[in-house]
């Protein structure tokens, strides 16, 4: 019970309390236009884009990974773009230097002091693409703003906008100048998104479609960022039954003793699964969360925070039997009745 308590942010509601309230209309209606704007430039992944929508409510970041060509770079910019907040973009490359994204200071030649000059990633979307063609050290410049929301420079710390999400893209093919991830750089992200192929319709669209910018150009913000940050705070106020919470906890648990994982979810991976779960909620329309909001949420949110003992020499491979481990051991865990 101690690890449960831990695990919960907030007491749950008694079960003789009133039933649970529905969430306001105005609210629902903002999300799904936010949904349906991105899907104007991304046919036929609903389900990817209420994913990347669940982890801008729930304050996290996204890992968009999958082969070239699949429309990446496209979902990030047309979440970027529903947004009414400043937008950046970073083209990761191989000799970036870590001030080319926190910034640096200059000296002002009429004051004769240094001024600071913040880099992209002061702004409220940050688009990091190809973030693997980084090396470390330009990855790690990434770390203090994705877990504290703000930049220590030049012995400073400076504070960083809210709302503020990185959505990061990802080629799982290891080509000539690319560098895996750190665990630790993983494990700032709170969910890993896959694209996948699109159906035959959704691709003959896509196949006839001109000028894919003419229609991101057209995109109007939904949202303000003012409102963004009144949807995350709706998120904590969703509400998780004590049993429901404990089954999340015991699929956390799961992965630190299945034969095939090596390195289970940590207490940070758990405290994320738990809060995407609450926003996975929120985004179809309930204030409660229930055990296929945990079934849905789990791979994307734990399957990149462990360690199987595959010998997968491939980043695809290893990502796939990621999935698995987490897929088997959520398959394996009773269900609360």
């Amino acid at each position: 019970m101690t690890q449960l308590r831990a695990f919960q942010r907030k007491p749950g509601r008694a079960m003789n309390e009133s039933p649970v309230r529905q969430i306001d209309p105005h609210i629902m209606e903002r999300i799904t236009a936010l949904i349906s704007g991105v899907e104007r430039v991304i046919f036929g992944k609903r389900e990817t884009v209420k994913l990347c929508v669940t982890g801008l409510l729930a304050r996290g970041h996204i890992l968009i990974e999958d082969v070239p060509g699949i429309g990446k770079t496209t979902l990030a910019q047309g979440l970027a773009r529903s947004i009414d907040c400043k937008f950046s973009r970073i083209q990761f490359t191989s000799d970036m230097l870590p001030s080319d994204i926190l910034g640096v200071s200059v000296l002002n030649p009429k004051s004769r002091e240094f001024e600071f000059r913040p880099g992209p990633i002061f702004a409220g979307v940050v688009l990091a693409d190809e973030i693997n063609r980084t090396p470390p050290k330009n990855q790690s410049a990434l770390l203090e703003a994705m877990s504290e929301f703000q930049v220590s420079v030049d012995g400073l710390t400076r504070p960083l906008p809210s709302p503020f999400i990185v959505l990061a893209t990802q080629n799982p093919i290891e080509y000539e100048g690319t560098y895996t991830l750190p665990e630790s750089q993983l494990d700032r992200f709170m969910l890993r998104v896959e694209m996948g192929y699109p159906g035959s319709k959704d691709e003959l669209h896509i196949m006839r479609r001109r000028d894919p910018r003419a229609e991101m150009a057209r995109l109007e913000p939904v949202l303000t960022g003012d409102e963004i940050v009144a949807l995350q705070d709706q998120v904590s106020d969703i509400h998780v039954d004590d049993s429901v919470a404990q089954y999340m906890l015991t699929i956390v648990q799961g992965t630190r003793q299945h034969e095939h994982i090596q390195l289970g979810a940590s207490p940070r991976a758990a405290q994320a699964f738990y809060e995407a779960c609450q926003a996975h909620a929120l985004v179809n329309g309930r204030d409660y969360v229930t055990p296929d909001d945990a079934k849905q949420m789990a791979v994307p949110a734990l399957s990149h925070r462990v360690l199987v003992r595959s010998r997968e020499g491939n980043l695809a491979a290893a990502a796939r039997a990621r999935a698995r481990a987490v897929f088997d051991v959520v398959k394996n865990t009773p269900i609360p009745r």
